[in-house]
């Protein structure tokens, strides 16, 4: 008689498959809760302390850490000394093995959980249920979770169930075992009372699938968004999408550059971004101002860009935008007369934002790289604007602090080589992305145009020499804002002193590659 054993948090579906089981002559064993649900269901079911006989102790912390249970699911059936063993230890084989576990994930995520709540949700026979059971996959079945439970017992009955539906189910077990402990490992790591290093010495994320997506960067590509199991919904993890079709890859990367740039500003602020880089971006009184200039900034490259506000969308912003076609919107709230209006564009995508953005996942950016992975801290430092030195005074009147500082928030945002030109609380000109630095003074000086003259130059990194300062001041940009350490800086000061431009270091560099 085939043996099935039961221990599972979650009862969906229990109560069903135990009795497919009974039918087909099976023996039931149970633990705890599970086995009263069996109980209650009417269904012949052992208790697993009655079978071990060794009871449940510790508040039920051991139950099944026995080698019945243990030698019942990992002793080997092709092998005779293992069958001599158990034979000798009186311990009967196990089967099938149906297991979730504690909720670990769900209790973390409560507010005002307790440390000792959340160590007492660390399921610990679970799990070495289910890595025993997995790895004896050649003759055991596991299942972890009720949506297996069906499938299972439809081939049971027709005589299907094999051995690749085994090593599927043991698979998915070991996946499971692997993202529970990963994100022990993670909330313990976030406990500690001892400095915690700047990078792990291991870096353990399992991640779990949040949403599938169309295709990634391009059609032949698989894509999903994935999160970490127990963290409170952040980012693009916390957004609710209002209308619109569904999000692709390239979509969820432009909305998270977008709404990392804009929700951070004090001031009503509209960041348009295209192909990860903002194109256009400004600040005002209200979000209809600050929409109007950063779509003013480059209205070519906006077309079909992805738009992010820090404040609500009402009507009047959405009736601007309703002419131009756009990707998605983020904001925090819209209006019911912004919704009635953006919503006459069917395919139009608007998600509603948290109030604050996080910079990515556990405050690190990992990339992947040929046969591993680059990881570094995300870029979340600033230079303040009193800790500049100012290296050349201008002719002109000093520039405005607010244009100063929108330029290298935005410069710190954009791909290098990043050069971002400021005029009256908006991008003018925007230049990325380039292999030499003076070829995107060029470009965003050339999509500046007149605007030019009079705007604020922000740079990500130093000028390695005078040209690009040459090649702005004759364009009429009147102040430039660079981290200096060039070996050339002393070049780069002269020459604007020279020219008669205004010139600040900020000590602090911010490449984007």
């Amino acid at each position: 008689m085939p043996t099935a054993l039961f221990s599972v948090y979650d009862k969906s579906g229990l109560v069903e498959l135990a009795r497919g089981l009974s039918s087909l002559g099976w023996e039931l064993l149970g633990t705890g809760g599970t086995l009263r649900a069996l109980q209650e269901a009417g269904l012949p079911v052992t208790e697993v302390a009655a079978y071990t006989g060794a009871p449940e102790c510790f508040d039920g912390r051991v139950k099944t850490l026995h080698p019945r249970i243990h030698g019942g699911l990992l002793h080997r059936r092709d092998l005779a000394k293992h069958r001599e063993d158990a034979e000798r230890l009186g311990i009967p084989p196990i089967d099938l093995a149906v297991v979730n576990l504690y909720p670990f994930e769900a209790t973390i995520a409560k507010e005002g959980i307790g440390f000792e709540d959340c160590v007492e949700q660390i399921d610990i026979g679970g799990p070495s249920m289910v890595r025993s059971a997995a790895k004896n996959h050649a003759s055991v079945t596991v299942l972890t979770s009720p949506a297996q439970y069906a499938p299972f017992l439809e081939k049971l009955k027709e005589g299907k169930w094999n051995e690749q539906d085994r090593r599927d189910c043991a698979l998915a077990a070991f996946q499971l075992t692997a993202a529970y402990d990963a994100t022990i490992a993670s909330w313990f790591a976030n406990q500690v009372s001892s400095p915690a290093p700047a990078l792990p010495a291991r870096l353990t994320l399992g991640l779990q699938e949040r949403q599938g997506l169309r295709y990634g960067e391009n059609p032949h590509q698989a894509a999903a968004f994935y999160v970490r199991p127990g963290e409170h919904p952040q980012g693009l993890a916390a957004c609710r999408q209002l209308q619109g079709k569904e999000l692709s890859f390239n979509n969820l990367l432009d909305a998270d550059a977008a709404a990392r740039l804009a929700l951070p500003f004090e001031a009503p602020a509209c960041v348009i971004v295209k192909h990860n880089n903002p194109c256009g971006v400004g600040c005002g009184s209200h979000p209809l101002e600050a929409f109007q200039r950063a779509l003013a900034s480059d209205p070519i490259s906006a077309f079909g860009g992805i738009v992010a506000f820090n404040r609500p969308v009402g009507g009047e912003v959405a009736q601007a935008m309703v002419p131009t076609f756009w990707e998605v919107i983020l904001a925090p709230a819209f209006t019911p007369e912004a919704l009635e209006v953006l919503g006459t564009k069917k395919q139009l995508r608007l998600l509603e934002t948290p109030s604050r953005w996080s910079s990515g996942a556990g405050g690190l950016d990992i990339r992947s790289a040929g046969g591993g992975f680059l990881v570094q801290q995300q870029d979340e430092a600033f230079s303040a604007l009193d800790h500049w030195q100012l290296k050349a005074s201008g002719h002109s009147p000093e520039p405005r602090k607010e244009d100063l500082l929108l330029a290298q928030m935005v410069a710190k945002a954009v791909k290098s080589n990043a050069i971002v030109l400021v005029r009256d609380g908006a991008t003018v000109g925007i230049g990325a992305g380039q292999m030499s630095r003076v070829d995107s003074v060029e470009i965003a000086c050339r999509k500046a145009g007149e605007k030019a003259r009079g705007a604020v130059l922000g740079s990500d990194a130093f000028f390695p020499f005078p040209d690009s300062i040459e090649l702005a001041a004759a364009k009429g940009v009147t102040a430039f804002i660079e981290p200096g350490g060039s070996l050339r800086d002393h070049e780069v000061i002269a020459a604007a002193q020279k020219l008669g431009v205004w010139l600040f270091f900020t000590g602090m560099r911010h490449f984007r590659h």
